[in-house]
């Protein structure tokens, strides 16, 4: 299952999970997938693909041991996309600095893409993000984060999906 995971909200524990989230009455009413809803789909929903409490966007809920492996052991290999919101001047040649990859938790980061998409925010896509990730690495080139919103995980997008509703993962449609 797919989640817009509103921000305020734990993804994997902590006092609010987003599981809680997950029930028949916030299925997106547009979910193109098919998938007929039962009860049982509810039932021991684990939440793979961390997203800090603070950002919001696509999160996933698996009972499917295969989907599990896949966004748990090749995690590190699937790029993720966020829109960052910023506020601040960024230092010279930051945007160069963001995309060469900066250092986060005494590593150097790997390669990554970053563009503007407006004056305010910025797209990031790459592999292997951390929690603290970005507001981190924007720190570093004089930008303070406003928000973080998670537009897609490999090749899964959000799509128009509204914040606090779910859809099923179709057939077909791969991380």
């Amino acid at each position: 299952m797919l989640l817009h995971k509103p921000v305020g909200y734990d993804a994997v524990g902590g006092p609010q999970p987003a599981a809680d989230l997950v029930e028949p009455a916030t299925r997106w009413s547009e979910d193109p997938s098919g998938v007929h809803l039962l009860q049982r789909h509810f039932h021991r929903l684990t939440p793979l693909v961390p997203l800090d409490a603070e950002a919001s966007g696509l999160m996933v809920l698996t009972q499917d041991g295969r989907a599990w492996r896949r966004l748990t052991e090749d995690l590190a290999e699937i790029e993720q996309e966020y829109v960052v919101e910023t506020r601040g001047e960024i230092a010279p040649y930051g945007l160069a600095r963001l995309n060469h990859g900066l250092e986060y938790d005494g590593r150097v980061l790997p390669r990554c893409k970053v563009s503007w998409q407006n004056e305010f925010r910025l797209r990031f896509a790459l592999k292997g993000v951390q929690a603290g990730q970005l507001r981190h690495v924007c720190a570093q080139v004089g930008l303070d984060v406003v928000a973080i919103r998670r537009i897609r995980i490999g090749k899964v997008p959000l799509a128009k999906m509204p914040v606090g509703t779910w859809r099923y993962l179709p057939v077909g449609e791969r991380f």
